[in-house]
């Protein structure tokens, strides 16, 4: 299949990483798949004290953790690292777990005891760098996530620096795969460490978004905080 994009380090696809199946040949996942909680990140107001949404921008396929699991079925035992969300049942070979602090995120306009301001990331399999001292489990950020999400032109676009910081941990001779490519982060952050990455993406307005960051040639470190 001929490839969306195409580079010396990078190579993008456009289509259903469960039919687009050369990013199996890298060593080591690095994705962002559907959570499975429906996420809908449509802007909102208040009115009359309750949140009302006015828009919708759905992620394709997250009404169910189908696309996840059958990706992680077709990666079999190799070495991976998976966001996700405490609210649904972590992959079944998951050897660790890092926690994302968005520091960043806005406040909300709901009136609730609790407000979210994480995500789960999910280490499978070995082989990963070691160091000492060892990576810490929560990696905190402090961009502002509503501006990262109109400025990148996606709705769950994830740090190029957090992504660079987990990438590190990876092997150097790794090759890198990210079949849910979204953003296209994890591509970016590749490349900036001179990683070679195959990734995949469903919609091609996002594979647009990607090519155009990836053409701008621009070292999109983000935010990170200790």
């Amino acid at each position: 299949m001929k490839p969306y994009f195409e580079d010396d380090l990078v190579t993008l696809y456009h289509g259903d990483a469960l039919e687009v199946t050369e990013w199996l040949s890298a060593d080591v996942l690095v994705t962002d798949p559907p959570y499975g909680i429906s996420w809908n990140g449509g802007a909102g107001t208040l009115k009359n004290g309750k949140f009302v949404r006015r828009d919708s921008n759905p992620i394709a396929g997250d009404n169910t953790l189908e696309a996840r699991e059958r990706v992680l079925l077709l990666w079999a035992d190799k070495p991976g690292i998976v966001f996700g969300t405490w609210r649904m049942p972590k992959p079944e070979k998951t050897q660790h777990r890092l926690i994302w602090h968005k520091k960043g995120q806005a406040p909300g306009p709901t009136n609730a005891p609790f407000l979210s301001q994480d995500e789960e990331i999910y280490i499978l399999g070995k082989g990963f760098v070691s160091s000492s001292p060892p990576m810490r489990s929560v990696i905190g950020t402090g961009e502002s996530r509503p501006t990262e999400i109109v400025r990148i032109g996606h709705p769950t676009p994830k740090p190029v620096g957090l992504m660079e910081m987990l990438i590190e941990r990876c092997q150097p001779e790794w090759v890198v795969a990210d079949p849910f490519a979204g953003s296209g982060a994890t591509l970016v952050a590749a490349r900036n460490l001179g990683r070679k990455v195959i990734g995949v993406e469903l919609e091609e307005k996002y594979c647009e978004l990607i090519a155009n960051r990836l053409s701008q040639q621009v070292f999109d470190f983000g935010s990170l905080e200790a």
